[in-house]
């Protein structure tokens, strides 16, 4: 699947911008755009008409900062949807898909998810939403009818991504997960924007574009928005309901890979915790005595 280009972009979010939110009178025309004519977009950028055509249909070469930044406002871009801006202008117009090597937690991220033990749950997600690491809590939360041990795995390693349109009981454990989706679908298009030759990333985005016609029609719509803090309300199959907040944790050595914690946000959902983190360390218990017994036969 070939990733978004600068005027596909463009076109989209010309479609969402009215006359009237940017001032302009109608006159009672009739109209056969949803939203900005060409011709309006580019009076109002303070470029000419034939420029912008060019440059929607990817024949005026490189923009200026200047000109994308005019465009930005216009369009009326929020800081991510305008940092989305730039990275499709600096694509190349002949890229060659590249298949990255498997992605790695940097040694500092894993000893910080150490850390924290098993009273907060927390994932280590990778550039395409891959698990690259969990602590216990964190797997019984978000996906506990998958392997642990599979994030060590490349080949097994879970995908967020594809577990949310394809898996029913990821699906089933979200009860916003309307909100969600569309929050899932607009970060991976910034991430697009940013890798336009990750062929890892083009096949995902390819394939749920086939597989699952909620995603589709989210890529469709072209919104573009970062994901570091939010709600999530989930059904959980062990503790019931479960409230809690996610905040993302960006780290300098591997800017790709992010830090997700999960904390409750009434005491509810800190009890639910609290009971689910229990439940996993009376589960280890067992491993770790027959981890003792291995190592120590003869007592």
């Amino acid at each position: 699947m070939e990733l978004e280009s600068l005027g596909a972009y463009l076109k989209t979010r010309r479609d969402r911008v009215t006359p009237a939110d940017v001032g302009l009178r109608t006159y009672g025309t009739a109209r056969r755009v949803p939203g900005l004519r060409r011709e309006e977009l580019a009076q109002l950028a303070g470029v000419s008409v034939g420029y912008y055509t060019r440059l929607e249909q990817g024949q005026a070469g490189t923009a200026s900062q200047q000109v994308l930044d005019a465009l930005a406002n216009v369009l009326r871009l929020d800081p991510s949807e305008t940092a989305h801006l730039h990275n499709l202008s600096r694509q190349p117009t002949t890229s060659h898909l590249v298949r990255p090597r498997p992605e790695r937690p940097h040694q500092r991220v894993l000893s910080l998810l150490a850390s924290l033990g098993d009273s907060t749950p927390a994932v280590v997600l990778g550039r395409r939403g891959d698990v690259l690491a969990w602590n216990r809590t964190g797997h019984a939360l978000v996906a506990e009818h998958v392997d642990f041990e599979a994030p060590q795995d490349p080949v097994r390693r879970p995908s967020i991504p594809r577990m949310f349109f394809l898996d029913p009981l990821t699906q089933d454990l979200h009860r916003n997960w309307d909100e969600l989706a569309r929050i899932h679908v607009a970060y991976l298009r910034l991430t697009a924007g940013r890798y336009p030759t990750d062929a890892r990333l083009a096949e995902l985005i390819g394939e749920l574009a086939m597989r699952s016609r909620d995603f589709a029609k989210l890529w469709a719509k072209g919104d573009v928005a970062d994901c570091t803090v939010g709600t999530m309300h989930l059904q959980h199959p062990t503790v019931g309901d479960v409230d809690i907040d996610y905040q993302v944790w960006l780290q300098p050595e591997s800017p790709d890979h992010r830090l997700e914690l999960y904390t409750p946000n009434d005491t509810a959902s800190a009890d639910a915790l609290r009971l689910l983190s229990n439940q996993v360390a009376d589960q280890q218990k067992p491993e770790a005595a027959r981890a003792e017994a291995a190592q120590h036969p003869d007592r």
